[in-house]
């Protein structure tokens, strides 16, 4: 019998114990039994609080982004400047935890799972728009509507191909250095507009 009060702890262990096995295989084709052992609890008390592996790897896609939900809410409101929010969404985006080899190889192994489960593709696509939106939304108030959709989308697919080419690891690309192109890419966009080479 779980003890009292031990659930949110057991719950959270194991969805952080489900990121690094998940990672550490580079797929879903884990076990509850190797998830449970990573986080050091029996795979009856796995099945227990989450009743199957599948909900137990919805639970860790929801808890990688509402993470990086509450690092966006927090570095917006720190945040001054329209173009100050756009680096604090791209500083979010990169940080060290979301940019960890194993984090990142959970990602693509949900990216992948989204091809077969609906429920994994939706929470992806929410992690989309909200990235979409949060560039957008402060994008607008440096260009015209349409320009800040093109960046915005431009920005985004940066983001995520970083993503991508860090998963590589032959060929790193370094926080900063992803930071900085994302950054290059928009103040260059910008810099185009107010000279009026791009319509």
């Amino acid at each position: 019998m779980p003890k009292v009060g031990m659930e949110p702890v057991r719950r959270k262990a194991l969805v952080d114990a489900a990121l690094r096995v998940i990672g550490d295989h580079g797929s879903l084709t884990v076990t509850m039994s190797e998830i449970a052992r990573q986080a050091g609890v029996s795979p009856a008390l796995a099945h227990h609080y989450f009743g199957s592996k599948e909900q137990l790897l919805i639970e860790t896609v929801r808890s990688l982004l509402k993470q990086l939900r509450d690092h966006a809410v927090k570095a917006l409101k720190e945040a001054g400047t329209s173009r100050e929010k756009l680096s604090a969404v791209i500083r979010v985006s990169f940080q060290a935890d979301q940019f960890a080899p194993s984090t990142i190889a959970a990602w693509l192994a949900f990216y992948a799972e989204a091809q077969r489960s609906e429920e994994t593709r939706r929470f992806l696509v929410i992690y989309a728009r909200r990235l979409r939106s949060n560039l957008l939304a402060n994008l607008k108030a440096l260009c015209p509507a349409d320009a800040a959709e093109r960046i915005a989308e431009g920005a985004a697919a940066m983001i995520d191909g970083l993503y991508i080419r860090q998963s590589l690891r032959s060929a790193p690309v370094s926080i900063e250095a992803s930071i900085s192109l994302t950054e290059d890419y928009i103040n260059s966009q910008l810099a185009a507009l107010a000279k009026g080479q791009i319509q």
